[in-house]
Order: structure tokens, then sequence, then C-alpha cells
């Protein structure tokens, strides 16, 4: 170990001699100053604008260190840069020179040589972790209760990173007596190590090997504060084996070695490190520490619990992708390991996941290719694409398919079956917006249909009601049954079904929806609904001021009522009849999904709203969870038409400019169960048109409203609760006076500070 660190202290001090070292270490610090600076000046001006307090806690050490073009993302995206200036001349300068044959004729060995070598990088690479650590110390300082173990998680992938890139110059050096070529060569093999994992994608059991080979993003993990032993394994292995085949390299050079010798040594060491890494990249024998401070890589508790109840039972995962589809990229080969990414979270916690791809095709509406191709029929189209796209991979046609699963269901889109050993399985979808894929809330929602019945809700039809399959403004296709919306119940956990009141609403009703009647329900029909409520069900209930009348019998017996007028809220820039509402102190107690709204200051639109009166029924407990304005707003008698026609206050004609309650929960306890029942004198809040409208200057957060409505409706089953602790380091604690001087000293007197140093080393030299 003496003459290794001889070795090493002497590679320093040549590393050093040379301005090489030293450039590289005030460019790394300037750099690093510069992206610091940037992004703490950002969460200073959010701290003094006030942003801070407006938006949801959100981590900052997160912001400046992990988010996309923080400190780690810059700091990786240019690392592979200084690595073959700094690597070049290790041991191609012992071969130009020749003095590695004094080495050779001195009692040190190959692997001393080596190691001291490599010994001295790896120093290096820890005094530019110090340099890291210099501003992560200015973090735990500038920001309140900052995210540490964050910062050190990521700085530890950034040295590993560094390590293996050293070990494969320390490599390439050896190969030459050129630096210049060992620099390119370098480079170059860098480069292949990026590009490995898109070979051969489409040859299963290879690709698995040259995407593992793969050294690309495989510190996005530790940059996130997230520790998997598959990736440690992944750096030390690497390193191991470029050190490996250096030993090789000088040990041929040192003692002739034939080709076919060397060779097998060389194979020998990729069989070895593949099989290792192979084994260790599969679930079962993963290892996964999340350090954050909310566990921001970990499933929530939520999912965890779904997860759990599993248990040990095989799950398959079956893609079903229509080549024909739009959606057709997701199922390329390329993608295979981006498809396996979605569900790593879940394979953490139950590595009994499989996986299988079909691709088949199937004619679907596609603009392009119906434009293109609009005479040709499926196989026609198909085999064109493929000549076109060289798909080499085989591409059933959906005949040969229908007999495992129906797929017309989901009209032949891009779509996961879900497969229990038991036979039970469910659809997961992907969605038509920017995102596609599914997130944790709507897997979980899925992985939670395997495991127990989810709540279904009955629409009440027969009387001119909002029909949760029409497509219309006032329909409610979109909230309830589109398969490619996202938030769309039935991608939530939900069941939905139509339910005409010519019997008892079924026992498997867990949640009636009556929206608008547009006529009134017999003396029979409002028994069944009044045998409903007895029995405990759950229940939303919304009105227009037109249906007042159709309604009220509805919910008298609750103490509930739609008072005559409209609600108008009249500003410069909408309609007047368009209320903008805020939870109120109970709603926001109430739900979660409120209490973020609420905080945030957001607003949900409910367009042509009656007001609300309630004196609950004997049993029933009342919250208001919104109200009309407390200023400017009133309960509009007279006016009808508020397109040609202006809405004044007029006391005297009965309206009166107070707060109205327009969202109310009602809740009382039925044989051990507490029954909930929301209303509201608003039904357009979830149509169609109004979760697609778009209004100038106005952000409506409608959504919030719904998940809080429905997780409080089904006993908080579904949506899956996603909330997590809130980050403790969401604002900065430093003043403005403070991080002004300290960006001076990190942006600028630091990198001078090793310039002016190296400088005076130099002045030194050059006196002796």
């Amino acid at each position: 170990m003496k003459v290794i660190w001889k070795i090493a202290k002497a590679e320093l001090q040549a590393m050093f001699y040379s301005p090489v070292a030293w450039l590289i270490l005030i460019i790394f610090t300037f750099q690093l100053g510069i992206g610091y600076s940037g992004a703490f000046d950002s969460l200073m001006r959010n701290v003094t604008m006030g942003f801070i307090k407006l938006n949801l806690p959100t981590s900052q050490t997160f912001i400046l260190w992990s988010n996309p073009g923080a400190v780690f993302p810059s700091t990786t995206s240019y690392l592979y840069l200084y690595v073959p200036l700094l690597t070049m001349g290790v041991i191609s300068r012992e071969l130009s020179t020749g003095s590695i044959k004094m080495l050779y004729s001195s009692p040190v060995t190959n692997n001393q040589i080596i190691f001291g070598k490599y010994l001295s990088l790896v120093i290096y690479g820890l005094l530019l972790m110090i340099v890291i650590a210099l501003f992560g110390i200015h973090t735990t300082i500038g920001v309140k209760d900052a995210d540490f173990p964050l910062i050190l998680c990521g700085m530890l992938g950034v040295f590993l990173l560094f390590c293996t890139y050293a070990s494969i110059g320390l490599f390439m050096s050896s190969l030459t007596s050129y630096t210049v070529v060992s620099a390119m060569g370098t480079l170059a093999l860098l480069a292949g190590l990026a590009y490995s994992r898109t070979l051969w994608q489409d040859v299963e059991g290879v690709r698995e090997l040259t995407y593992w080979l793969s050294i690309s993003g495989r510190v996005d993990s530790f940059i996130m504060g997230m520790i998997t032993t598959d990736r440690v394994l992944y750096f030390l292995l690497i390193t191991i084996m470029f050190i490996a085949f250096t030993a090789i390299r000088m040990n041929s050079m040192r003692h002739k070695s034939s080709f076919i010798v060397s060779f097998a040594k060389y194979a020998g060491v990729v069989v070895v490190v593949f099989g290792l890494g192979f084994i260790s990249a599969q679930p079962v024998f993963k290892g996964y520490i999340d350090v954050t401070d909310t566990k921001a890589n970990t499933l929530t508790k939520s999912s965890q619990e779904v997860v759990s109840k599993l248990g040990d039972e095989d799950l398959t995962i079956h893609t079903y992708a229509n080549m024909l589809d739009k959606n057709f990229y997701f199922a390329l080969p390329v993608m295979y390991q981006m498809d396996r990414m979605i569900f790593e979270q879940y394979t953490r916690f139950k590595p009994k996941i499989k996986m299988k791809m079909e691709r088949y095709y199937e004619i679907v509406p596609n603009p392009m290719y119906d434009r293109q191709y609009p005479n040709m029929t499926a196989k026609q189209r198909m085999d064109t694409v493929s000549k076109l796209m060289n798909f080499t991979f085989p591409i059933k046609p959906y005949e040969e398919i229908k007999q495992q699963v129906d797929l017309s269901g989901e009209n032949f889109r891009f779509v996961r079956l879900l497969q229990k050993a038991d036979g039970k399985q469910t659809f997961l979808r992907v969605f038509e917006d920017p995102q596609v894929m599914p997130t944790e809330r709507e897997i979980t929602a899925a992985f939670k249909r395997l495991v127990m019945d989810l709540p279904t809700v009955g629409f009440i039809t027969g009387h001119g009601e909002r029909q949760s399959t029409s497509f219309q403004d006032r329909g409610y296709n979109l909230i309830a049954q589109e398969k490619t919306f996202r938030y769309a119940l039935i991608n939530q956990g939900f069941d939905i079904k139509d339910v005409p009141l010519t019997n008892d609403i079924p026992d498997d009703i867990k949640i009636v929806v009556i929206a608008e009647p547009r006529t009134a329900l017999s003396p029979e029909e409002l028994a069944r609904i009044n045998r409903y409520v007895d029995r405990g069900g759950n229940m939303l209930i919304m009105g227009e001021p037109d249906s007042r009348e159709h309604l009220n019998p509805i919910i008298a017996p609750l103490g509930v009522q739609l008072e005559p007028g409209i609600l108008v809220e009249p500003t410069a820039k909408y309609q007047p009849d368009l209320l903008t509402v805020t939870p109120t102190a109970a709603g926001g107690a109430a739900s979660m999904y409120l209490a973020s709204l609420r905080k945030g200051q957001g607003v949900i639109t409910m367009p042509g709203t009656a007001p609300l009166s309630v004196t609950p029924a004997q049993g029933f407990k009342a919250e208001t969870w919104f109200t009309s304005d407390t200023t400017g707003s009133w309960n509009e008698l007279e006016t009808k038409n508020f397109v040609d026609d202006s809405a004044t206050l007029n006391t005297a004609a009965g309206e009166k400019a107070e707060p109205f309650a327009t969202v109310v929960s009602l809740s009382r306890d039925v044989k051990g169960k507490t029954q909930k029942i929301i209303v509201t004198g608003d039904a357009d809040w979830i149509s169609n048109a109004e979760l697609g409208a778009q209004r100038y200057d106005l952000k409506a957060f409608n959504f919030n409203m719904i998940l809080a409505a429905f997780y409080h409706l089904s006993d908080n089953e579904v949506p899956i609760d996603m909330t997590r602790p809130d980050p403790k380091d969401d604002t900065a604690r430093t003043g403005a006076g403070a991080w002004a001087f300290s960006k001076v000293l990190l942006k600028w007197v630091l990198p001078l500070a090793l310039l002016a140093f190296n400088l005076l080393l130099w002045i030194k030299r050059r006196g002796k």
C-alpha cells in the first residue's frame, strides 16, 4: 500500500505541475458558481416577490440541485469533457518518454503502478467533490431545513461517475503513447457506452445486456435522491472492468503475451462483469434507499398498501400495441426499457411482475395514414409502414390475438392488461395529453381493482338528467367514461352505470349522481331515492336554477333547498352569472384537495348557479364547502338574459348582496357507517364544456373539487391518495444582503482564489 501511495503522490505532483489539472479545477468551480448562483437568484426573487407563499410547498434543495438544468444535471453534462484531458497522459506519458521502462526495472508490480495512478485520479475527484460540498454547505445555511442527504446522494453519484470515467481514461491511456489519441479515444469510448442502450433492443436477452452496459442516465437516480444497488454495482463493475483491462494491457506489454491469451483474459473479464451486472439488475436482487426527506422517489403510503395486498401471487402486465395507432412509438424495441422503468417503483415492492409485449395491427382512425393510404386494407397498410420504418419484429393481425383478449372496447388503442394468476384482470390505458403514460395514481387504481371491489357510481336517468355517456357540452362523458381522459372516473378506479328508477337502486351502487333533472320524479321514484338514502347510500346531487322545482322534492328530506334566482358576480372580463369560488375554511378542513386549493388561492368555476339554503334534517351534520363572493355578489331575481341585459342589485325585489352557499356537504351515521351527501347549486362545474373551457386570465381548478368530492363519497378509497408530507425546505432563510455577499464569494472569489494560488505556485517554481 505504501508503494501505491508513493506512486499516487508522485502522479498528483506531476498532475498539478502542469496547468491542465489547475485549469480543470478552476473552470469546474467557475461553472459550478455560475449555475448555483443563477438557481439561488431565482429562489431569492421568488421569496422577495412572495411567490413562495402563494405556491404549494416545494423542496428548494431539489430545485437548486436536482431540477433539470440545476447544479447536478449541469455538472454531469460537462464532466465527461474534463476527464479525458486529465487522464490522457497518466500512462501514455510514461510510454512516450520511455519512463515506463524505469518503472518495469524497479521492484514495482503492474498492479501497484495501475492502482497508484488510479488512486491519484480518485483523489482529484475528491477535490472536485470538496468544491461541490462548499456550495452544499451554503445551501444548508441559506435554505430553511435544507435536505442535505439529497445533496450528499447527488455527490455520491457524481463521484462514482467521475471514477468510472477515470478508469476508462486510464485504460485508453495505456493503449497509446500519444496523449491526444488517448483523449479522443476516451471520448469515443464514452460515446459508445452512452449509445449502447439503443443497440439490439429487438433481440430478447441481448437488449438487457446492451442496455445494462450503457452509462447514459446512470447517475440520474442519485441526483433524484435514490441510491439503488444495481446502479452502485454498475459503476463499480465498469470501473473494475476497465482497471482489469488496463492490467491485462500492461502485463501483455511487460511480458509479451500472445494475442490469443490477452483476448481470452479480456473476454473472461467481460463475461464475469456482464454476468454479475445482469444478475444485479434483476428486480429480486435490487435494493433501494430513498434519502429524500419526503421519500419523493418511493410509492406513496396508499400505493404501498395496495401493492402489499397483491401478496406473492404472480402478476403479468400484457402490453397490446396496435402498430397502426398513433401511439405505436411506445411499442418500438427502443422503448422497451422505458416501459419497464414506468413500473420500477412497483417492482421494488413486488419483484414478481412479468411484462409481455404483443404487437398487432388493425385499422383505426389515424389522420396521417388515412390521408396517405386511404384505400389500403389493414395488412397492406401495415406492410407499407413496416417497409418505410424498417420494422424487423413480428406484428400479428388482430385476428390472431382476439381469442385471448377483446380490444374492441378499447378502440384498438395502445393499452396494458394487468392480469393476476387467478385470472382477475383490468385495463391500464394511455391518455390524450402531453404526458400520455399513466402515473402512479392511475397505475395504483388499476392494481386496486385486482385486489378489491371499488365503488360503482350510478347516474340516475329518465328525467333529462346529465348523462355519463353524453358528448354534448352539458354532458358528463369526459369526467365519467372517456377512456382517453386521465381524470375520468373510470380511469381513477370507479365503475360507471346508468340507473333508471324503474326499480330500487341496486345494492352494488355505492354513489348515486343526480344531475339537473328536467322533469319531475314520480312519487314511486322519490320513494326509491328515499329508500337509498335511508340505507345510508352516498350521493352527489347537482342542480341548476331552472331545475329547482324538480330537484327540491328530492333534497327536501335532507334539509337543503335551491332558492329562487341565480347568483351573479359582475366583472369586466366575464359574464355576470359565472361564479369563481374558493373553498371555505370548513371545505379546506374537510378535504386535502380543497385545502391545497384554498392555500394556493385557486378557484373553481360555476356558471349559472342557484343559491342553496341549509337547515339540516335531524341526524345530519352540514358543512358549507363553497359560497359565492362575500362582496359584489348577489342572488339575481329579475335578469334572465345576461348577454343583452345588465344585472343590477335590487334589494326591493328581494335580492341580497351576501355570500350564499353553492356547495354543501351533509353527513350522518347510519348503521355504523358515515353517510355522505354533497349538494351543489350548479351542474355545469363537471360538464364536458366547463372542464374544457379556456377563459382569458382565469385558471380554474375544478379537478380539485372533483377529486375532493369523489374521494369523500368513496370513503377515501379512490381516487388514490397521492399526498406526501410537505417539504420542510420550502423557502430561503438568508437575506438579500447576505446572498449578495455569498454570491460574489462563490461565483468569483473562490475560482479566482484557486487561480491566484496556482499562479503563486508557478512563480515559486520559476524562482527555483
